[in-house]
């Protein structure tokens, strides 16, 4: 702590009057080109909802290209653009688009589709040569939750993830190895790390190998892992493309991708997209899944209601139903209100990086759980963004795993790289950060996460 202090009087100077003369004159929110932000998300929720359904959009309202283009940026935000793009082609609003601005929506759309498609054959292709060798990986997410979807591949991954038993990881490692798979960080000692990184040269293909699913380092939620002990012993199989996958039980799996939201947001946050595939999951599965097995888990990490925030949110904004899903009344009966939640996710991004002050706020969130499952008060200070603890530092500096004592070289890098950014990009101010922080730490009380 007294080395972090030494730091800020060096160091805050520098970035102060930047951001304070950023936050001049500057509305709150982004401009939206005279298309009102709340009115933008009602109209994206309603397509969203209508391509769960299976049914198009019939709009007839007259919007302007910039309110178009705005609209279909949200959807790239949130990675739904090829769904988004098949519910809204045909209706009336859209063809008052200009031909070239279709197109350039369009092609954006079929590159991505494009894309996703080359990478599950590749990705179906290696999971068979992990099988004839006798790796037995269960696949998590990704290509089991774009499975759910009547157009797999319009719902579209940015990785792959399998978790595999410790002791296969080398056998593992050398199947990818073999088949031009390569960890792209050098320095990480990948046999000691719980989660190792592959990418394929000339190939879109991204893994990321798991050998637990949360990091078991981290304090605000590593414990996620004990709920999980068993997962081999009661994984299940699902044909995709005519393939053999193992996975998670639907209990286990519904379990993780709750949990797997819950650590987004206690980070900077996650996007609409994942309220998606925990809807799908449970309305294709509730029959199979012990609710009551969920909630007392997701309790015992204060995220009961969290939890149940998310069916809120899919009731009242997607496709999720209680009857299809077999959803119980003990989780009715907490009566989440997935408001506020909702207009997080929405700001928030697919992954929480909308904005380089909302990553940067992640700091003072996890420090916030980290403290309180300490019995300490809950707080967010624009230290905690800049200080990071050593944990956290370790995921992009390296080195400090294996020289800890390097640490405060390491925030000295930090601050300068915030510093360049803030010079950069317009959206990326530590008072904005700050402020961000306290507001969700704030939704963090209110679902009671923390107190």
């Amino acid at each position: 702590m007294k080395l972090r202090l030494r730091f800020i009087s060096g160091c805050f100077w520098k970035i102060f009057p930047q951001q304070i003369k950023t936050r001049q004159n500057k509305k709150d929110g982004k401009e939206w080109c005279n298309m009102e932000k709340e009115m933008k998300n009602r109209k994206f929720l309603e397509a969203l909802r209508l391509y769960l359904a299976g049914q198009k959009a019939n709009w007839n309202e007259t919007w302007t290209e910039g309110e178009w283009i705005e609209f279909f940026k949200l959807c790239e935000e949130q990675q739904v653009l090829p769904m988004i793009y098949d519910t809204v082609y045909t209706c009336p609003a859209f063809q008052t688009l200009q031909q070239g601005t279709v197109q350039m929506i369009k092609s954006r759309m079929l590159r991505k589709v494009m894309i996703q498609t080359m990478k599950t054959e590749e990705f179906l292709v290696l999971y068979r040569k992990l099988a004839d060798q006798r790796v037995t990986p269960l696949v998590v997410k990704g290509i089991i939750c774009r499975n759910l979807y009547r157009d797999p591949d319009y719902r579209t991954s940015s990785d792959e993830d399998l978790l595999i038993p410790r002791e296969q990881f080398s056998k593992c490692h050398e199947i990818f190895t073999e088949n031009g798979l390569l960890c792209p960080n050098s320095e990480e000692n990948i046999w000691e790390a719980g989660e190792v990184p592959y990418v394929k040269k000339n190939s879109a293909l991204y893994i990321e190998l798991h050998k637990e699913l949360f990091p078991s380092e981290s304090d605000a939620y590593g414990d996620f892992n004990s709920v999980f002990d068993e997962v081999f012993e009661k994984k299940m199989s699902c044909q995709i493309n005519g393939m053999e996958v193992f996975t998670l039980s639907p209990t286990d799996h519904l379990l993780y991708l709750l949990l797997h939201a819950f650590k987004h947001f206690l980070h900077s946050g996650f996007g609409i997209r994942q309220v998606c595939d925990i809807v799908m999951f449970a309305n294709t599965y509730g029959s199979q899944i012990d609710w009551e097995e969920v909630l007392e888990k997701c309790r015992r990490f204060h995220g009961d209601l969290f939890a149940a925030s998310l069916f809120d949110i899919g009731e009242k904004e997607l496709d999720f139903d209680r009857e299809k899903a077999c959803y119980p009344e003990s989780w009715i009966s907490l009566e989440a209100d997935g408001k506020d939640l909702l207009e997080d996710l929405l700001d928030a991004g697919v992954f929480g990086d909308a904005t380089m002050s909302r990553k940067h706020s992640s700091n003072m969130t996890l420090q916030a759980v980290t403290e309180d499952k300490k019995g300490q008060t809950a707080k967010a200070s624009l230290m905690h963004s800049l200080f990071p603890e050593r944990e956290y530092m370790e995921r992009t500096y390296t080195y400090i795993k294996r020289h800890p004592f390097l640490l405060p070289v390491a925030w000295v890098q930090r601050i300068f790289h915030y510093i360049r950014e803030t010079g950069k990009i317009s959206e990326n101010s530590a008072i904005e950060s700050v402020q961000i922080g306290n507001k969700r730490i704030g939704l963090l009380k209110k679902y009671k996460i923390i107190q």
